[in-house]
């Protein structure tokens, strides 16, 4: 979906692929034909942005034959879908029984993690639509936390810097201006959108930046003007923004709330979990970690790293912090130019919603996305911007 904003340039809304499991490049056919397109449908759109999340596998056939490339392009587009964004953060397994902290492998002290993200660059440049320039991919905020120390951070900024090199040569070679961006993530080496300021200006390109998830965001309670006023300020460019919500509990020392959270515990992904305390911010790795007795104080809300449903906040008494993505999209787009151009719906965990949550076939799964893409379209024409055909 396309936008023109008040000062005439172009802001692109897509959905994420990653809620689809695929790891092969017939995988991500299917997808098209069998949920993305749906959804394009259910909007009554000529045209619908996603954002592929190409596996390893996947990525490899891609980069090494210029027909399965060209295959790809022409099937986007016969089905009236586009991509100007890839999610680069999962490498491989997404749609595993259990991902947890595998999520996190390869980080960037791993040379395939560098391999990887290029393969993608060189797709995504074939990939763009023909009056599209600009790319972007978000990927993994370095490492997570316990695996880096200082030989790791020289590692990652010495890939990051190559990375940007070839990024510079895909730009002569293809035309194309392709950009990467760190996505900060609770539990991670870059945690919030403060920490990436260091090793982004260290490596000073405007080819790589930062990716702005408004749940990890709200997860780590930043506030989102704040937030990207400082990263304006300091000259990191945002490359893409996904839009999310995490889980919010008011009051996470009633019992009946702590029954509530204790549902969205479950074993595929990581969901860490924040508090903000008059000492600082305190968090657990994961949810049910919180849970456990006195394990994180419980007099103050807590937020936990659950992408729920923008249109469709849990029942009380929780809720989630689509608030926070309205605050964070008000400041990324809807001043006088955007800070980015490149937005993207990324609820990844519709099959890990409570039992009674999760949409029970793929009619309701495409039901559950277009209503998340109508209000995320409310919200950027409620800012002032123009859907385009």
């Amino acid at each position: 979906m396309r936008f023109r904003h008040p000062d005439g340039s172009t802001v692109h809304l897509a959905y994420c692929t990653n809620v689809h499991p695929a790891e092969t490049l017939d995988g991500v056919l299917a997808q098209l034909r069998d949920h993305c397109e749906p959804v394009r449908r259910r909007l009554g759109r000529d045209r619908l942005g996603i954002g592929l999340w190409l596996a390893k596998d996947a990525a490899h056939a891609l980069v090494t034959d210029p027909s399965a490339l060209r295959g790809l392009r022409t099937e986007l587009d016969r089905r009236g879908l586009e991509v100007v964004t890839l999610n680069g953060f999962p490498y491989e397994g997404f749609g595993a029984e259990e991902v947890k902290y595998r999520v996190y492998k390869p980080d960037w002290t791993d040379p395939e993690r560098l391999d990887h993200t290029t393969a993608l660059a060189r797709v995504l440049a074939g990939l763009l639509p023909d009056d599209v320039a600009e790319g972007s991919i978000s990927t993994l905020p370095l490492a997570w936390r316990t695996a880096y120390d200082g030989r790791g951070a020289e590692a990652a900024r010495t890939a990051l810097l190559t990375l940007a090199q070839r990024l510079d040569v895909l730009r002569e070679l293809t035309g194309r201006d392709i950009r990467v961006g760190l996505e900060p993530e609770p539990g991670c080496t870059v945690e919030t959108t403060g920490d990436a300021i260091a090793p982004l200006t260290a490596i000073g390109h405007d080819r790589i930046g930062i990716c702005v998830d408004t749940c990890h965001l709200a997860t780590s309670f930043e506030d989102p003007h704040t937030a990207l006023d400082t990263l304006a300020e300091a000259g990191v460019p945002v490359v893409k923004s996904q839009l999310s919500a995490a889980l919010h509990a008011e009051h996470p020392h009633l019992p009946e709330v702590r029954e509530a959270l204790a549902a969205f515990d479950e074993p595929r992904f990581l969901h860490q979990t924040r508090t903000a305390t008059a000492a600082g911010l305190r968090g657990t790795d994961d949810l049910g970690e919180a849970l456990k007795s006195d394990a994180l104080p419980d007099a103050s809300p807590w937020r936990a790293h659950f992408h729920v449903p923008l249109h469709a906040a849990p029942a009380a008494p929780l809720t989630s912090t689509l608030p926070v993505l309205k605050a964070a999209l008000t400041r990324l787009v809807g001043g006088p130019h955007p800070l980015t151009r490149h937005l993207e719906v990324e609820t990844y965990t519709w099959q890990a919603l409570p039992a009674e949550l999760r949409p029970r076939a793929r009619s309701q799964l495409a039901d559950g996305i277009a209503a998340e893409l109508t209000l995320a379209r409310d919200l950027l024409t409620d800012l002032g911007l123009k859907e385009l055909p």
